[in-house]
């Protein structure tokens, strides 16, 4: 659509602003995660948890500046459709040799709902689809290195490797690090392949810093074949390095992009390209959940989105309420299909919840920055979001205009749900005990015990208190890890306080069904667990065997006391059983 020269210059002006206000936006993501590795060198744990909280409002407060300048440079409510329409073509004139198009796409789409009505959300005002190409960008220094490793030894390649990185502290014994490596990958391939002319090891530029830990992440190129490897690198108790052990298996790699898990630091310059290279060792990992590993949230949001209509483009199943004990705070809906639950807040909660709306969404936003140590599923927040009608079943429609009125429109043959989490399917803990216990495997029981012990034994440490420890509460995840996934009661360990159950005063009191103490709030009483979760013999028996301590006020203060010290656990994303000093007996010097 033609316009004149002066809307044209407005048109180009607002272009200009929002690249400016991108640039600005990834210069300050940039200079965090670079930082990572001068944390790493010193050891400022605590200093790099808060570096991952803080950069996770980095997105939306840049959105906001830019909206800001739009309203008050430009009559942004009062521009043509045709001035849009061309900003938009301006703005993909700026991106043809931007290092990061895709994000800047998305930061346009961003700010551009900020101000626009939802019917303007379609190709030609914003990015529903990607314009600019990210392949074959260039970037500096290169994503990844190549080696070469020598003929006869390949121990001088590992320590090369490891060095390159320039940490500024010494490893603790390089040469045992680099044996120990290539033991487990003998160990792991079970034969050495015959060696072919191009071998190559091919190692990502950056580290990816999380926690106490830096993980190295390549693969070995060997002809046709290539060998997706991870290794993380600690500090000793002596402040040397060393390194933990190698992953070489490729699910167990993609677990360390568990969106339970805390986001990575990495320092590039190019983030598609490290995508592109991590999907090439974990093909099953969706590309929106390594950006969202990446720390790059929006990005990972706007993937998923188009992954998620892409799908209904080809499915023909429909939205159901979720199976399992419906909740009193969310009505979860999900499609079959595909492999995550849709999430709404009740316009009216139950009897029994003291919290409010406000409250909920706080305790969501509260997950996303915190280290979820593997045991919090991650969640995916959306407003506005449209979805095909005709894809809802009659139920679930009932349902949802029953319990969330106040979040519901229609728009032609669309639903629009005003505010929505997604996350990741698991099968309900409740419903996998019970599955187990018909079917008599005592054995899953007793693992799916533990495993939830564990849980809640690490969100402890992590300064979480899950508040509603309900079996319905937790998920079973295809690799039987135990994840929690109800937020609505989640609290600071230590702003809890863990009491004994006070004796009766009387046996009148005793008797009378109401408590003769009182009891504020955040007042906790492990004793009681053992009423609502000890709910068979056989589940008694595998709690009682692997944390009886639960139960016990002791172990939660003593937890506390941890936690208001500044004590940052490990919590090692791989099994234990993997450590080279369990493999080998010696190489973890902690």
């Amino acid at each position: 659509m033609p316009i004149g020269a002066s809307d044209d210059l407005i048109a180009e002006s607002i272009a200009g602003v929002l690249v400016d206000g991108f640039n600005k936006h990834y210069r300050l993501f940039h200079e965090s995660s670079a930082v990572a590795k001068q944390r790493f060198n010193k050891a400022r744990w605590e200093e790099g948890q808060r570096a991952v909280r803080a950069r996770i409002q980095f997105y939306d407060q840049r959105v906001n500046e830019t909206t800001e300048r739009l309203h008050r440079e430009f009559d942004v409510d009062g521009l043509s459709d045709a001035v849009w329409q061309h900003a938009k073509l301006h703005y993909i004139g700026l991106l043809t040799n931007h290092k990061q198009p895709e994000l800047a796409e998305t930061f346009f789409n961003s700010v551009c709902c900020r101000i626009l009505h939802r019917t303007y959300f379609r190709n030609d005002f914003i990015f529903v689809r990607p314009a600019v190409s990210t392949e074959y960008l260039e970037s500096d220094p290169p994503t990844y290195r190549c080696y070469y490793p020598n003929e006869e030894d390949v121990g001088p390649c590992i320590r090369k490797i490891l060095l390159d990185f320039g940490w500024a502290r010494e490893f603790e014994d390089l040469d045992r690090d680099a044996g120990f490596i290539l033991r487990a990958a003998v160990s792991h391939l079970g034969t050495v392949p015959a060696r072919e002319a191009n071998l190559q090891i091919q190692v990502l530029n950056s580290p990816f810093y999380r926690n106490k830990g830096a993980y190295v992440i390549g693969k070995a190129v060997n002809g046709g074949l290539e060998y997706p490897f991870a290794v993380p690198v600690l500090h000793s108790a002596a402040g040397k390095l060393y390194v933990d052990t190698i992953i070489l298996d490729a699910g167990r790699i993609g677990a360390l992009f568990s969106l339970s898990r805390a986001y990575f630091m990495v320092d590039m310059d190019v983030p598609s390209g490290y995508v592109q290279f991590l999907r090439s060792i974990t093909p099953n990992k969706p590309r929106s959940e390594l950006y969202t590993m990446l720390g790059l949230g929006k990005q990972g949001k706007t993937m998923f989105f188009r992954d998620l209509i892409f799908h209904l483009h080809h499915s023909a199943d429909k939205f159901i309420v979720a199976p399992g004990i419906r909740g009193t705070v969310m009505l979860v809906f999900t499609l079959p299909s595909y492999p995550y639950v849709f999430k709404v807040i009740k316009d009216v909660f139950g009897a029994s919840k003291e919290v409010d709306h406000d409250t909920v969404r706080r305790k969501y936003q509260l997950v996303k920055q915190v280290d979820r140590v593997g045991r919090m599923a991650d969640t995916l927040e959306f407003s506005k979001v449209a979805l095909p009608r005709r894809r809802f079943s009659q139920e679930l429609i009932d349902e949802l205009y029953k319990e969330v009125p106040s979040l519901m429109e229609e728009d032609g043959e669309d639903l629009i749900i005003k505010h929505l989490y997604i996350e990741r399917r698991m099968k309900p803990l409740n419903i996998y005990l019970e599955e187990a216990e018909k079917a008599g495997r005592g054995d899953l029981v007793e693992q799916a015990v533990r495993e939830y012990g564990n849980a809640i034994r690490e969100l402890a440490i992590a300064n979480i208190f899950p508040g509603d420890l309900l079996w319905k509460n937790f998920g079973v995840t295809r690799y039987g890890r135990v994840v929690f996934y109800d937020y609505d009661e989640i609290e600071y360990m230590t702003d809890c306080t863990f009491r004994r159950i006070p004796p009766p005063p009387n046996f009148e009191a005793e008797m009378s069904g109401e408590v003769w103490y009182p009891v504020s709030r955040l007042d906790v009483f492990p004793e009681e667990f053992e009423t609502f979760l000890l709910v068979s013999d056989r589940i008694r028996d595998a709690f009682m065997c692997h944390h009886p301590d639960l139960f016990d006020v002791e172990f939660w203060r003593k937890t506390q006391e941890l936690v208001r010290e500044g004590t940052i656990q490990d919590f090692f994303p791989y099994p234990e059983s993997l450590r080279f000093c369990n493999v080998f007996g010696s190489g973890c010097p902690v």
